[in-house]
């Protein structure tokens, strides 16, 4: 090996803040490789080093005593994973198998074996190389998001014929894996608006003919795709139905429960509604969202037929941020995306009167009650 491809010699400290950045999650591997110019498999051992240590930090004050050596930079650095790995602990192994299969790379300290392990994967999992949605198809998934806004009644076959009409010579099969995977489905009045998981415990609707008259009275969550120039993520928000405030929201790359159930507890730290109503979706029906619920005395409704009409509201926002925020901006990352929407939910929120709220916003009528029906 000559000199100049020899290892450069990195800092503690450098390798707590990459450690620290990867394990926040807001970047890939890649990313993370690319801006710091370090292996992305060496920021994974960083990564792990970093969890497997960090118990011990502040397991003791005897023991944080006698680490003098350790500069105190580094060591307030540390001291802010402590919340940080509490939250990768109930995620890290939740994240899909695509993104743990980019962390396994060939490396002479770790072989294919314990790489697989750390990542939880199986080594047939890890060999298994699906391929990555391909640019058409996420172009079709931008049209098909656009057109479900303006028409939720669609279903594959019709989102087909509708593609079809707009010159794309897609077939049905195609559309419907798509819309799957965008959780997306029409909207009718039928038994058969969402599809629990058989195992997941189903709530009665309680809000037939029931009046909306307070705050709180209400809330609603709901999922949503959203389409970036690469790739897409999954947003969830809570809403109060009374002032369409909306409580709180969390993205994900995945479709599990843990990210609605974060949303959730955001929430419940502002106030607690009388009833909770959601979908039959699997991450609303799961014990961990529920258990939630039930543990604040929560009454939960599920949406059965009618749903069109059931989460209006949260549909509405929908639309609304898509066309004033999603489709024009385009983001093109995870973390511009977060920031962007963090802007327009707080613009949302607090800037933009709505014609059904007698042009108030939802914080004016949410945080004083204002009588606007």
């Amino acid at each position: 090996m000559t000199k100049s491809s020899k290892r450069r010699k990195q800092s503690d400290k450098f390798k707590a803040k990459v450690a620290l950045e990867a394990i926040r999650g807001v970047k890939t591997l890649a990313q993370l490789a690319a801006e710091h110019k370090v292996h992305p498999n060496q920021i994974s051992t960083w990564k792990r080093q970093l969890l497997e240590n960090a118990e011990g930090i502040f397991s003791s004050g005897k023991k944080a005593k006698g680490q003098e050596e350790i500069t105190a930079p580094l060591f307030e650095e540390i001291g802010r994973l402590k919340m940080d790995i509490k939250w990768l602990e109930k995620k890290l192994l939740s994240l899909p198998l695509e993104l743990r299969r980019q962390w396994i790379k060939p490396d002479r300290e770790y072989s294919i074996r314990r790489q697989c392990k750390l990542a939880d994967i199986s080594r047939s999992g890890f060999y298994y190389k699906p391929e990555a949605e391909s640019d058409e198809n996420l172009a079709l998934m931008r049209l098909i998001d656009e057109q479900y806004l303006r028409q939720p009644d669609y279903g594959s076959p019709r989102m087909t014929d509708w593609l079809r009409t707009q010159g794309h010579q897609v077939n049905h099969k195609r559309v419907e894996r798509l819309m799957q995977m965008m959780s997306l489905q029409a909207i009718t009045p039928g038994p058969h608006t969402s599809v629990p998981n058989p195992e997941h415990p189903v709530f009665p609707y309680l809000l037939k003919g029931v009046a909306i008259e307070q705050k709180n009275q209400v809330w609603s969550a709901d999922i949503t795709y959203i389409p970036m120039q690469r790739g897409f993520l999954y947003l969830v928000a809570v809403i109060d139905w009374w002032s369409r405030f909306v409580l709180a929201w969390e993205l994900s790359n995945s479709m599990d429960s843990s990210f609605c159930v974060d949303a959730l507890n955001k929430a419940l730290r502002i106030s607690t509604p009388e009833v909770f109503n959601t979908d039959q979706g699997a991450q609303f029906t799961s014990r961990e969202f529920t258990g939630v619920l039930q543990s604040k005395g929560i009454a939960i409704s599920m949406d059965g037929k009618g749903r069109a009409i059931d989460n209006v509201f949260i549909e509405r926002l929908w639309w609304t941020v898509k066309y004033e925020d999603i489709y024009p901006r385009a983001y093109c990352e995870g973390i511009e995306l977060y920031h962007g929407l963090t802007c327009y939910l707080r613009y949302y929120n607090e800037e933009r009167g709505h014609s059904s709220l007698d042009k108030r916003t939802p914080a004016d009528v949410y945080r004083g009650n204002l009588n606007v029906h």
